[in-house]
């Protein structure tokens, strides 16, 4: 049976990973590291181990939450679908049952927000993870007057956390922002068609989904 410590081991995987860093570094994008790919994975396996989802399901969001952002080796747009074929064929090497590649591969080629959907609880739970994941650590450039509009939204992000109250079935997203770098406004126009998608995931897996912003709600 295939865990996430198999693939953190597999050495073709890793190559692609540290490929990732250097493209995305020549782009100035943000940040997709080990430390991302970690975080969506532990918070992939924490909304599916609070709301009680069986171990294997659970495992399975954790590998998915880990190598979501794989396509990212090929070219930035687009990078879902394009990661979910190449987790297919890692995981056939590796030995994976087809039911649960099925699974992987559809929650990674389903994470983006423009093309984007949650077939399952597994992608449900990757696209949550995915998009809470804003913090102005992952903003990869240093000179405020290079940022986009995108980096300065994620550079006002001083804090941001995951809730889960399995008894209320409540998910929230709290984000801590400087107003002073971007309004929460324009937030909103950067993030709305995020924050839509993970409603419609909150949603699959029977859940309200919360936004609160310097604990103000807005979803």
């Amino acid at each position: 049976m295939i865990v996430l410590n198999d693939i953190k081991k597999d050495a073709e995987i890793d190559s692609y990973f540290q490929a990732i860093n250097v493209f995305l570094g020549e782009m100035g994008a943000i940040v997709h590291d080990y430390e991302h790919s970690i975080t969506v994975a532990e918070n992939s396996k924490l909304i599916m181990e609070s709301l009680g989802y069986p171990p294997r399901e659970t495992q399975l969001a954790e590998i998915a939450g880990y190598l979501h952002d794989i396509g990212n080796v090929i070219n930035r747009y687009d990078h879902g679908r394009v990661g979910g074929v190449l987790v297919f064929s890692f995981l056939l090497r590796m030995g994976m049952e087809p039911e649960e590649i099925a699974a992987v591969a559809s929650a990674i080629g389903n994470h983006e927000e423009q093309t984007g959907s949650p077939v399952s609880s597994v992608a449900a739970a990757v696209i949550i993870s995915d998009k809470a994941d804003v913090h102005r650590a992952r903003v990869r450039k240093t000179d405020f007057s290079a940022f986009t509009t995108r980096d300065r939204v994620n550079y006002a992000v001083e804090d941001s956390r995951l809730k889960i109250d399995p008894k209320q079935r409540k998910i929230t997203m709290e984000l801590t922002i400087d107003i002073e770098i971007s309004s929460v406004m324009e937030y909103f126009e950067i993030f709305l068609t995020r924050m839509i998608l993970c409603r419609r995931a909150a949603s699959h897996l029977g859940c309200e989904f919360e936004l609160l912003i310097n604990e103000a709600r807005f979803l």
